[in-house]
């Protein structure tokens, strides 16, 4: 305390208390007070609200009010000076009311009674010691404003000390709001028990840091990377400085980051599952066509359909574990999304319950995508699906369409969106929405939430794989009981749409030698058979080395050559590689049940006329031989 004279205002309604104070103040040692009285709660409250006195003094009795409640309206209307209650014996409850209040400090009467001035004045030069050192802390943390990070003072009782325009922008209260509040009023913590655990920590060692999730006044959900200092100011003054760093959109990366390689490994087990399905299931689909044309008993061809849908079903299936891997080939051509979107309109307000309401908005001057639009068209289905089994009550689908320019600032906040003009494909609908335990794991493939026997769990996972291997990215927006959001963004492309040409009938061949290379025995002979059925001649080679001999002995018989891209002993690539160095003119079909976008590729890049994904019908092998051979 220093030597200027300190204006103190004593609240008391009992004259002899204001004598016996006033003796008091003259017996100070160190520094001279200047003490004024006023005996009724009215005039006390309109001198505090004139913020003339450097210090309260406020008895507890005070006729029909209280001292407290005077305390407490003082603190609400923004008085800063300290005050100081004063009670009578053996009101604790009081007394601890009075510190959660805001005083900042208590003295019992019968205590003042016996030790007199030394008690009175020590209590004064705390509280003023205590309201200098506060405004020492916001003349010095005042030179924190400029900083990004959120940083504010508290006591020991979560009542807010000091809070700097960073933790305004961050939780949505202004300084003059903020001041004065218990932190439990401007943001609620996720986990109170953490917050207990840091508190304990921080009064053992000094400091404490760690990761905090919050949900501010407007209901945003944070997560907060938060820096606590315990500030000791003498012996009774203790604050927690807090330096609280918003690192939500940094762990919405680091999520995005996570689910993708985790996707990314699932999709490489994938693969390899589905190269060898695909291996069993071509023999399969190839037999059974082939043997509809020649057995003659009906009994028997009325079961071979059954095969076929059957083994073009877990093809479908296989091909769906395939593009969750981001890499299926398809047809690209320069479409507008519109006429996929109004055919798919068009197919759910057939199919789908009439309390199901479908409606679209499709943005004019709409830009083009590249795409392959029967893999387009399934990912629409698969959200339409979705959506509508989200939704056995009826309820609202909307699918919308929109141009939209992705920025550096946005492309900073999506690890898959690039700068550059984009196509949104908007599907949502009014069900139940996805709990935020499941919406992590939607893209997996074969998780889902449906019945058995309702589900394969590779729709999603589908959508995934065909829109990345598009150059695009999906998001989701959920909430449980209010519906789901999911948009898809295809790169735009500058460029008109193409018109589909219709296929041309299937021409028989005219005896040209095909030589078949493939390290599966049942789809070599099948192939041959089929082949030949269709006036085909054929060779069949089990690995690369044996074709190469073949070739060399029969090459200028040897019309074309279809190889498999995965065998052993030599790959399709090397065997491809050699056979154009006995032959630069050789015309290759690639074949491959792992047709991904590298393997396509990388064969076409070495000169193959075309490729198929096993497994493929023999209308598909007819087709691509027939367009193969009549090139120049």
């Amino acid at each position: 305390m220093d030597n200027s004279r300190i204006r103190v205002l004593l609240v008391d309604d009992d004259e002899d208390d204001y004598i016996l104070t006033s003796n008091w103040f003259g017996e100070f040692q160190v520094a001279s007070c200047e003490l004024e009285w006023i005996d009724n709660y009215a005039a006390a409250k309109a001198a505090i609200a004139h913020k003339n006195h450097d210090i309260y003094l406020v008895d507890y009795r005070l006729g029909i009010h209280n001292g407290l409640e005077l305390l407490r309206e003082a603190i609400a209307d923004g008085c800063s000076a300290p005050i100081i209650l004063l009670t009578g014996q053996g009101d604790r409850e009081i007394d601890l009311e009075a510190m959660k209040a805001g005083a900042a400090d208590y003295l019992e009467k019968n205590q003042l009674a016996q030790v007199g001035a030394p008690l009175l004045e020590r209590s004064i030069r705390y509280a003023i010691e205590r309201k200098q050192t506060e405004q020492k802390i916001r003349e010095q943390a005042a030179l924190l404003d400029v900083a990004t990070d959120a940083i504010f003072v508290r006591d020991l009782d979560e009542q807010i000390l000091y809070w700097n325009k960073a933790a305004e922008r961050l939780y949505g209260c202004k300084q003059e709001e903020a001041i004065g509040k218990k932190t439990q009023e401007l943001w609620q913590e996720n986990n109170l028990s953490q917050l207990q655990e840091a508190l304990q920590l921080l009064m053992k060692n000094g400091s404490w840091e760690g990761e905090l999730h919050q949900k501010t006044k407007s209901h945003k959900e944070i997560t907060i990377e938060s820096r606590w200092t315990l500030v000791q100011f003498g012996k009774k003054l203790q604050c927690i400085l807090i330096v609280n760093t918003d690192i939500t959109q940094k762990k919405q990366l680091e999520a995005q980051f996570l689910r993708a390689q985790r996707l990314e490994s699932i999709g490489t087990l994938a693969s390899g599952i589905a190269h060898d399905l695909n291996n069993v299931l071509a023999p399969i689909l190839m037999t059974a066509q082939l043997l509809e044309t020649q057995i003659p008993d009906e009994r028997s061809r009325r079961l071979l359909p059954i095969l076929i849908t059957n083994a073009k079903r877990g093809a479908n299936l296989v091909k769906q574990v395939l593009s969750f891997t981001r890499g299926v080939q398809g047809e690209r051509t320069l479409l507008q999304l519109k006429h996929l979107v109004r055919e798919i309109q068009q197919i759910v307000k057939e199919t789908f319950p009439k309390s199901i309401e479908v409606s679209t908005k499709i943005s004019p001057n709409l830009g083009t995508v590249s795409g392959d639009v029967t893999q387009l068209h399934q990912v629409l289905m698969n959200l339409c699906v979705n959506a509508r089994d989200a939704m056995p009550n009826g309820g609202k689908l909307k699918i919308s369409l929109e141009n939209l320019l992705i920025d550096e600032n946005y492309a900073k906040m999506n690890l898959d969106a690039t700068v550059g003009p984009y196509i949104v494909i908007n599907v949502s609908d009014t069900g139940v929405g996805i709990r935020p335990e499941i919406l992590e794991r939607i893209f997996e493939p074969f998780f889902t939430t449906k019945e058995l026997g309702k589900g394969t769990g590779l729709g999603l996972s589908t959508v995934l794989g065909i829109v990345k291997s598009h150059g695009g990215f999906i998001n989701v927006y959920s909430e449980e009981g209010r519906g789901s959001q999911f948009k898809i963004y295809l790169p735009a492309q500058e460029a008109t749409e193409t018109i589909e040409e219709t296929e041309p009938e299937l021409p028989q061949g005219n005896g040209e030698l095909i030589l078949v290379v493939d390290d599966e025995a049942a789809i070599r002979d099948i192939t041959k058979t089929s082949l030949e059925n269709h006036n085909y001649k054929t060779i069949t080679a089990s690995d690369g080395i044996e074709a190469i001999a073949l070739y060399a002995e029969h090459r200028d018989k040897i019309s074309l050559v279809v190889t498999d891209m995965v065998m052993p002993s030599m790959d399709g690539i090397t065997t491809i590689r050699t056979l154009q160095k006995i032959n630069p003119n050789v015309k290759i079909i690639a074949v491959s049940g792992l047709a991904t976008n590298d393997k396509v590729n990388a064969a076409y890049e070495i000169g193959i006329k075309a490729f198929l994904s096993k497994p493929y019908t023999t209308n598909q092998l007819l087709q691509t031989i027939n367009t193969v051979t009549n090139k120049n």
